[in-house]
């Protein structure tokens, strides 16, 4: 980077939906960070809840026209952030103190940063689980590129990325003016972060990963990922991605191994 970005170039953007008991927890974790940045919350289902909330915390909240859905409403969440650092914070997640913090040494330590994403914890039944096989294999993948290592190599991000997506949606922030707008494709609604970063990984610039759990990841029934793997949406979309990096009996195959992994969040 030819200039060191600061806090003041970064902004949390809290997709809220619906009525979601767990956005008071969100936006608290994002206002009690080392340093502090931009928070705001992006909808398109307003309510009285969402207005609440927000008003609690101080916080501005954006309403978008458009008709509700997942890519529709994370374009509308990028495009409601006036700076260069954005992160698509999910409204049931929390993200721990040093998150922003980190982000920026990563992001500041890199020639041409895309996106920076760090580890995370899962969160089940309010306790934080750190440590289970899902976890393990998706630490296990992304240590290629581990704190710096690799950041900038096409080929090892798209080998990572043609067995599985390892990197959670809501820990990554992303530099906007380095990746195509829209960033998102309204074709998909469960892989469609996976297919982002499929589109980016052969963009010529850095993946910066840190391999510290700096935030979790709430797992619930009520959670969209959920309702996606229960009517197997999600299923089908994980073959399409597949099929972009395998001939497709092979694709099948890894689409049934790997939707035994996704069991865990339904």
């Amino acid at each position: 980077m030819s200039a060191l970005l600061t806090a003041s170039d970064h902004t949390y953007v809290v997709c809220a939906y619906k009525d979601s008991r767990y956005l008071a927890a969100c936006l608290a974790s994002l206002k009690n960070q080392t340093i502090e940045s931009n928070v705001i919350v992006a909808t398109s289902t307003p309510n009285e809840l969402i207005k609440d909330t927000c008003s609690c915390f101080d916080v501005p909240l954006y309403v978008g026209k458009h008709k509700s859905g997942i890519a529709r409403d994370w374009n509308f969440a990028l495009n409601c952030a006036k700076t260069p650092l954005v992160t698509i914070a999910h409204q049931d997640d929390v993200y721990k103190p040093m998150y922003t913090e980190r982000m920026l040494e990563y992001i500041n330590a890199a020639d041409n940063p895309l996106v920076f994403f760090s580890s995370y914890t899962e969160l089940r039944n309010n306790e934080e689980v750190t440590n289970n096989r899902l976890l393990k294999i998706k630490k296990l993948m992304l240590s290629l590129i581990q704190d710096g290592k690799h950041s900038s190599s096409v080929r090892t991000r798209r080998a990572i990325l043609s067995i599985g997506d390892p990197i959670a949606c809501p820990a990554i922030t992303y530099v906007t003016p380095n990746l195509p707008t829209p960033l998102f494709k309204e074709d998909y609604k469960g892989s469609l972060d996976w297919q982002m970063l499929e589109e980016i990984s052969k963009i010529p610039g850095d993946f910066m990963y840190c391999s510290t759990p700096l935030m979790s990841h709430r797992i619930h029934r009520g959670s969209e990922t959920s309702a996606l793997i229960k009517d197997n949406t999600r299923t089908q979309e994980d073959y399409d991605m597949f099929c972009k990096f395998w001939p497709k009996p092979f694709a099948r195959i890894l689409s049934r191994l790997y939707s035994k992994s996704e069991d865990s969040n339904a």
